[in-house]
């Protein structure tokens, strides 16, 4: 009777302990797992690939849903399947993941954070179904979980446990019955398209586009990289998948690609004929003076300065390469580059004879008799001829005859006082006229007296050379009752030069 009594109150504290114990939300993961807002379930945090050297001493670490053990490199696990497990909740498998986590470090002395139970685990994993392993290195835990550690020896390794394990979508069992990931890329198996690179993740794998594109819905399409903020220093050129730096001319890219630096043309490939200046992005072209630039704004051409202006020379422009010079005519020199100056022939050169006298004209000269004296004419002095008056002759001629020379030059301005005559011998109450006795035909000349003993004679008509004009000039003298009557001649060679300087 008591015995039925206690087990009716024992029967009624264990229902009332399960109506007051708090429901387990999905959201709460037990150790070694994390929960998964994509799948709306827990998953297993992988120890081995986030816990620094999470096995020591040349331990192997092998992840297993909810834990992981540290176990030799040769060892190898296999579940004992002689006491099948049942699925058990997530409550229950913490439990049992502890339990065995104990068992395990007593039987073998191997370091584990946690180990499922047998079954399906969360994610993926491995059902507890495979033989049990007899022999001397096998250790043997709670729940049925056995660590063989494989001899040296590799006949002895299991080749293939009696059960395939159950692993999650893109992973696959591996030799040693654990889950590992499938390379899909590697496989074949992704569907990424020809404008796509294929990225290996744990457990799937992603498409991306190659460099230089960018995924826009489920195509690749080019990026413009000269749309973006300016990678080149002057021009950007986009190509597909990349892009490329351009510099304007006279700029060349720099090491880096992307900056324009300066060409100095000048030392590169001179062009120019003669000067060369280098500016930035371009250069110019100068010519040396007496040059200009030609229409192709490279080569130089001479300037014709003969041809600019008809003052440049005196007499006579000769162009030359880059420069021009003035040329005089025979009789002449050039004086300061450009003026004719006569040459006095009769001081450098006197081809006279010695009875000859040299006179000097604008651009040559002539031989005269040192006597110009004519029969019944005498020479008394210098140029001077007296016709004697004990010479019946004399009586009608002019008393004296006076020889005198005067170079003009062509085409002098009009009128012109050009030679003054003079009496040298004045007497008293006399009167003085004077007249051109001859060697004016033409009427180029005019006798202006100036004073009762002296005239000026004026050229009125212009004169072109070379010409000689041997004009006489005859003075009368009368004596004022007209019992006294004389005349003397000044005979005056005007030669006149061929060039108006």
């Amino acid at each position: 009777m008591l015995k039925a009594l206690f087990l009716t109150m024992l029967t009624l504290a264990l229902v009332k302990s399960q109506d007051t114990e708090e429901t387990i939300t999905y959201t709460q993961c037990t150790d070694g797992y994390e929960w998964d807002p994509v799948r709306q379930q827990c998953k297993d945090i992988d120890e081995c690939d986030i816990v620094p050297d999470a096995c020591k001493g040349g331990m192997k670490c092998v992840n297993h849903y909810g834990g992981y053990l540290c176990l030799p490199k040769t060892a190898q696990i296999i579940v004992n399947n002689e006491q099948p497990q049942q699925e058990t909740p997530a409550a229950e498998t913490a439990g049992t993941a502890a339990n065995a986590a104990a068992a395990l470090s007593t039987a073998g002395g191997v370091a584990a954070s946690g180990m499922a139970a047998s079954g399906v685990m969360p994610g993926g994993g491995f059902v507890a179904s495979a033989a049990a392993v007899a022999g001397p290195e096998v250790q043997t835990g709670r729940n049925n979980f056995v660590i063989r550690r494989n001899p040296a020896d590799p006949q002895r390794i299991p080749a293939n446990p009696s059960h395939r394990i159950q692993c999650a979508t893109g992973y696959e069992q591996s030799e040693h019955n654990i889950c590992q990931d499938i390379d899909e890329c590697a496989a074949g198996t992704h569907n990424c398209r020809a404008d796509q690179v294929c990225i290996n993740l744990r457990g799937s794998f992603a498409c991306q586009c190659l460099p230089g594109y960018q995924k826009r819905g489920e195509q690749c399409v080019d990026i413009d990289e000269c749309a973006m903020p300016p990678y080149c220093h002057q021009r950007c050129v986009n190509t597909p998948g990349s892009f490329y730096c351009q510099c304007s001319p006279g700029f060349q890219l720099a090491a880096n690609n992307y900056t324009c630096v300066d060409i100095n043309e000048c030392d590169a490939s001179n062009q120019c004929a003669q000067q060369c200046y280098n500016i930035l992005g371009s250069f110019i072209c100068q010519c040396n003076q007496g040059y200009e630039l030609s229409s192709d704004r490279l080569n130089c051409e001479d300037i014709d300065e003969c041809r600019t202006s008809s003052y440049l020379c005196q007499y006579q422009c000769v162009n030359e390469p880059g420069k021009f010079s003035c040329m005089c005519p025979q009789g002449y020199q050039v004086v300061r580059g450009r003026t004719c100056q006569d040459i006095n022939e009769c001081e450098t050169t006197n081809e006279c004879r010695e009875d000859e006298m040299c006179w000097n004209y604008h651009g040559g000269f002539r031989c005269y008799p040192r006597n110009p004296c004519q029969d019944p004419y005498v020479l008394t002095s210098e140029n001077r001829c007296v016709c004697p008056v004990s010479n019946a002759v004399c009586r009608e001629l002019p008393q004296s005859i006076v020889y005198k020379y005067m170079s003009i030059r062509s085409d002098r301005s009009v009128p012109s006082d050009i030679f003054q005559i003079q009496a040298t011998t004045i007497y008293a109450n006399t009167i003085n006229t004077f007249q051109i006795k001859s060697g004016n035909e033409n009427g180029e000349f005019y006798l202006r007296q100036t004073s009762p003993v002296s005239a000026m004679l004026v050229l009125v008509k212009s004169l072109s050379g070379p010409r000689e004009y041997i004009v006489d000039l005859e003075m009368l003298t009368v004596n004022s009752i007209g019992t006294f009557r004389t005349s003397s001649v000044l005979r005056l060679t005007i030669i006149v030069g061929p060039f108006s300087f």
